[in-house]
Parts: C-alpha cells; structure tokens; sequence
C-alpha cells in the first residue's frame, strides 16, 4: 500500500508569512521531483498556531524508506537548514497505510455494506 513521509515544521510567528510563500514556490515543486514523490500536499495546523505540515505520498514504505535517508533529500535539508536555521524546527515519519475504506455518500449504503462484511 501506499507509505507518506511527512513533515511537521514548527514556524517562529515573525517567519511565517515568508516560508509559507517560499514552500508554495520553491520548497514543495523542488521536493516532489528530487523525491519523484506520486503527490504532494501542505498546509497549517488549525489547531496549533505556527505548526507546518507537508505531506509527500510514494506507492510503497519501501520508496518513502529510501527517500528518508537519500541524497535528494539531504541536499534539501542543507538549503532548508540554510535558510531557515533557528527559525523553524521540525520532525519526519514515515509511515505506511495499512487501511483505507470506500467514500460512501448515504448511511445507509454503508451501513448495508458493513453488515455485509460481518455476516
């Protein structure tokens, strides 16, 4: 299934204006060709003020392992460090889907299609 390296920034409140505008323009088009990732989205905590969160998706745990420790990804590191040093801090994970279910837009239909699982 599907595996997500995400990243979690924490942005100093004088910085965020200016790297939420160099993510959208350079940081975000950069990573998703260095990282040949199958999407890519962002965007900012509505529950925690100032925290960043960038999502990029691979096919399987074993590309998003790969990345997590490649040299595309060290060399944005060093341009990310370069500007942002001091100013925003952040963590990575890795993670893999292990479930995803069907949309269903009535109750009803999922509740039959449940039912029928368990009968």
């Amino acid at each position: 299934m599907a595996a997500y390296l995400i990243v979690e920034a924490e942005v100093e409140e004088e910085s965020r204006e200016a790297f939420d505008l160099w993510y959208e323009k350079e940081h975000l088009p950069d990573a998703i060709k260095a990282f040949e990732a199958e999407g890519a989205e962002r965007g900012w905590s509505d529950v925690t003020s100032g925290i960043h969160i960038a999502l990029y998706k691979f096919p399987n745990l074993e590309r998003a392992r790969a990345i997590a420790s490649s040299e595309a990804i060290k060399t944005l590191i060093a341009e990310f460090d370069r500007l942002w040093d001091g100013k925003v801090t952040r963590t990575r994970e890795v993670i893999e889907i292990k479930q995803k279910l069907p949309f269903f837009h009535h109750h009803k239909v999922w509740h039959n299609h449940f039912e029928s699982l368990i009968d």
